[in-house]
Formats: C-alpha cells, structure tokens, sequence
C-alpha cells in the first residue's frame, strides 16, 4: 500500500508537451520517484513511486485537471491467509503486504485519500472507473458519494469460469464490480453510446459484462496476482474516452491499461510502488505490439464471451 507523501516534489521549470509530470524532480522527497518507461512516440510514461506523492504533485501542475479518465484497481483488502483454487490446486490468496487490510477504518481513510487526489487531476468532464470486489468496493463508493463524484453506473464483471469455493460454505465468487463515475455532478461526461451498441451487436450494453480472466498470451512476459484483461479494460476507455485523450492509472500493477491505452490509441501515465510489477509493466507496454494481433481492432477483443457479432448500427 503507497505511504503518505512526505513533501510535494519541485518543478524544474516549464512543462513539455506529452507528459504531464515531465520536468518534475522527484529525487529529493522522502520516497523518490523515478521514471520506469517513457515512450512519448506512443504517448506511454510509467513511473516507480507512492501514487499519493505523484497525485499531489499533478495536481500542483495542473489545478484544473489534466486527465480523461482513471481506471484503478486500488488494493482489495483480501490477503487474509485464505486459500483458493488455481490450477487445481489449493493456494493461499495472499498477494502481497500491500494487500493486507489494516482495519475498515483505516481502509476507507486510504480510498478517501487516493480518490481525492484522483478527483484533482481528472479534467471537469472527466470520469474514473474503480474495480473491486465486497472486501473493498462497497468503500469506495461511499468515498465516492463522500467526496462528490457523480456515480454513472456499476458495472458487474462476470466471469464464465471462476475458481470453485473450496470451503462449499459460500456461493461461488464470480463477480467483480467496477464503479464508474464522473468528477462531479455538474460533469458533462463523454459516452460513445454506438461505439458500444456496436460491440453488443447492435443492442444497448447492459452492466453485465461476461468476460474471461486473462488468458496465458496476456501473461507471456509475467503476471500480476490481480491482472485484469486487456478487453476489460479496452472497454473501459473505449466507452468514456476518444483517440488522443490521457488516462491515468494510479495502481498500475502488470501494466494492462497502458497495454489498452495503447491499443485504443489514448495516451497513457501509470503509477506503480512495486518494483517487480513496474518491471513487468514496462516489460508489456514497451513489448505490446508483439503480444497481441494488432490487426484486429480493439472492439473485437473487449466482446462479451459468446456474444454475438458486431452488427452495424444506424
């Protein structure tokens, strides 16, 4: 989980154009942050850093805001030495210090922090997208109520082919949820309401939205123990942003927005603590075009499983 930022990092003098953090020394702050990829030919900057130092130091940039949109995929809160089944094989679900719960408190003062921060930065018409699951979702969409957003809808990830429950006390976990919001209720939010009638086949999307976990050619260079697929998120920034805008993802984790970013055509920043998922992050961002068919359009890859074709739409 990032620490608190000790102090704001100092400007080193007037900004380039592409990336919004260019010209910023971040080597004398308490946690420095350095610059894990940058690929201003693709519109891709990674840095290695505490999100909430970062955050802070955008917004002291750019006090209207310089974001599109956010996608984040904050700490879940679940290693609590439970097991799983992965493989077909009992495994423990710990993913890492960082996602160990501190107390509910202390968990909903985190997701209140970073989810401020990211309110500052996003443009007025801007709009961020959070997934979770119930360990941690339900908080942050009171944080969200709590500091103004306008929540849009929240989606339910469904997937077709979920670990079973080992314990047979519970139902099957098969769902994540993703809370979509904009800035604020005043918010003018972009929807390209046919680009998604088009993927559902020519019908209106629903809040369902059926897909598959990763699969093994989204992990050829790693994986990140809470990887999402590069079509959840495709879809994501395809639904809420145009060719050219700027997404931010503050918990970058293996790097699968900036792979979507990419593919999508939108400029990317990603923020991440970790160091090995940094370096897998950069691995894929700066490999993309070799894991995935690049002739294939990106409405393709982010279908629902089984659905039907694209058809034209008036």
């Amino acid at each position: 989980m990032p620490r608190p930022p000790q102090k704001s990092p100092r400007s080193s003098g007037v900004v380039p154009a592409g990336d919004p953090l260019a010209g910023l020394d971040f080597a004398s702050g308490a946690n420095p942050v350095r610059r894990a990829l940058d690929d201003p030919a693709r519109g891709v900057w990674l840095y290695q850093g505490n999100c909430l130092e970062v955050l802070d130091a955008l917004a002291d940039r750019h006090p209207d805001g310089v974001f599109d949109m956010i996608f984040a995929d904050p700490p879940y809160f679940l290693s609590n030495g439970g097991i799983t089944c992965h493989a077909g094989k009992m495994v423990k679900v710990d993913k890492g210090e960082w996602d160990k719960s501190r107390g509910a408190d202390l968990n909903h003062e985190f997701n209140t922090e970073w989810l401020r921060r990211c309110q500052r930065v996003l443009k007025a018409d801007g709009t961020i997208w959070v997934s979770g699951t119930h360990h941690v979702i339900f908080s942050v969409g009171y944080a969200m109520q709590q500091l103004g957003f306008k929540i849009l809808n929240d989606i339910t990830w469904e997937k077709p082919n979920p670990p079973p429950n080992l314990s047979c006390r519970y139902f099957t976990h098969s769902t994540e949820t993703i809370l979509w919001a904009a800035k604020t209720e005043k918010s003018r939010h972009c929807f390209n309401y046919q680009v998604m009638r088009q993927i559902a086949g020519g019908k209106q999307m629903k809040s369902v939205w059926r897909m598959t976990a990763p699969k093994s050619d989204e992990k050829r260079l790693g994986k990140h123990p809470t990887q999402k697929p590069v079509g959840l998120v495709e879809r994501c920034i395809l639904a809420s942003t145009n060719e050219g805008d700027l997404v931010l993802d503050p918990f970058l984790g293996g790097g699968t927005t900036a792979v979507a970013a990419m593919e999508t055509r939108r400029r990317c920043v990603g923020i991440e603590l970790e160091d090995g998922n940094i370096k897998l992050a950069a691995r894929r961002a700066a490999h993309a075009a070799t894991l995935f068919n690049q002739s294939t359009n990106p409405e393709e890859k982010c279908r629902d499983a089984h659905s039907p074709s694209p058809m034209a739409t008036d």
